[in-house]
């Protein structure tokens, strides 16, 4: 975190200047050196280019420190960056752009204000609305024919999101999964791994022969969407292994109440909630879990798999996660059964201490050598050159 906040006050932050308020109808104008050689539009996160030097950092989702590292790219090149909130509705281009950067929330209405030469960036961190709403509808009504029970949807995306990639020049995505979603639109999609800011260290003192049975659950807001049934489900039926739960779940009260059995009274798995990734908590926890199990339906770079990657956990991920790794990492799930999830967890406990070490490590090198705020930032810079100069000759 701080290592951003050095990027925004050190390279861009003579030049921030704020139009307008509150936050999220701000214009956060940013200059380079010299005369520019264009304008770039972005829109995405804002949160950070308004914290003044020498201000507490507040806690933020790892987006708003990307949202920095993208606009730092283009005026390092030498462009003059405008960046608006993704939640700014209001927003009307009134100059010309070369460069249009959109997570898909502003994409259709701005695009259409725009100069017709300027290239138009859908910058995908998600899957596509009509998939990520299938797959949780899909899980929805799995739940309610296993349980009797119907639950809210948390993480259905508004339809109208579903256009951007219609009006995009070229993609950029975090995954394969995110190729495989978008590649019906035929569009050039350009890869870029996306990153936490959570460098941990290795621990060679980790003892894989007490942990081989722990495991965890991570993540925000949307407990079936990221599986948690599922996970809750095959854990009570293994009462040999333990589950630790982390995240919001007080927060959905019917899923709470549905599963209050197996997150309170169930011997074998202990919810925590909320929990502080930047902790020493955490960080003990995750000494003491062998892996992380998380059968999301639709993410790009889940960043609760990155996170538990850079401290060492063994993911147990579906697919949809959205996050490469090979069988050398850990184990990318087949199908999200219960009965498949108890299968992956049996063999992977089931794996020689060393055999289990060596996966933790490579899950480890896995993730600080391609989901790094410094990769994320050499891998964007490459893309955002080779566009320049295809788009810009």
């Amino acid at each position: 975190m701080k290592k951003v906040l050095q990027l925004t006050h050190g390279a861009l932050g003579n030049l921030l200047k704020e139009i307008n308020s509150p936050s999220n109808k701000k214009v956060i104008s940013l200059n380079p050196d010299g005369p520019p050689r264009g304008h770039v539009l972005l829109s995405y996160r804002i949160e950070l280019f308004s914290i003044k030097p020498g201000q507490p950092i507040p806690y933020y989702h790892y987006n708003r420190q990307l949202s920095v590292v993208m606009a730092r790219t283009f005026v390092d090149l030498g462009f003059a960056v405008d960046v608006i909130s993704n939640e700014n509705r209001s927003f009307l281009p009134k100059k010309k752009y070369d460069f249009f950067i959109d997570t898909r929330m502003n994409f259709e209405r701005i695009a259409n204000g725009l100069n017709k030469d300027c290239v138009k960036i859908l910058h995908a961190t998600t899957a596509h609305p009509y998939f990520n709403n299938y797959a949780e509808s899909k899980r929805l009504l799995a739940l309610q024919e296993r349980r009797h029970v119907t639950l809210r949807s948390r993480r259905f995306m508004n339809q109208k999101y579903a256009m951007a990639v219609t009006y995009a020049d070229c993609v950029v995505v975090h995954c394969e999964f995110g190729v495989k979603n978008f590649k019906y639109a035929n569009k050039p999609m350009y890869l870029v791994p996306n990153a936490v800011p959570y460098n941990y260290t290795w621990r060679d003192s980790k003892d894989f022969e007490a942990c081989r049975f722990r495991f965890l659950w991570l993540g925000s807001e949307g407990m079936v969407h990221k599986g948690l049934d599922l996970v809750l489900e095959a854990f009570a039926g293994m009462p040999e292994y333990h589950l630790t739960v982390c995240g919001p779940v007080a927060r959905e009260k019917d899923f709470e109440q549905e599963y209050f059995q197996e997150l309170y009274h169930t011997p074998n798995i202990h919810t925590h909630g909320w929990i502080d990734v930047e902790s020493a908590e955490f960080r003990d926890l995750t000494n003491r879990c062998l892996g992380l199990v998380y059968p999301s339906c639709s993410e790009t770079n889940a960043g609760s798999v990155l996170t538990s990657l850079h401290a060492g956990l063994i993911p147990i991920i579906s697919c949809e996660s959205g996050v490469d790794v090979g069988k050398d990492e850990g184990v990318v799930l087949d199908d999200c059964s219960i009965e498949s999830i108890r299968e992956a967890v049996r063999q992977t406990s089931s794996r020689s201490t060393q055999e289990l070490r060596c996966m933790s490590r490579k899950s480890w090198e896995f993730a600080q050598e391609n989901h790094t705020i410094k990769n994320f930032e050499k891998k964007y810079r490459n893309v955002i050159e080779t566009l320049v100069s295809e788009y810009k000759k």
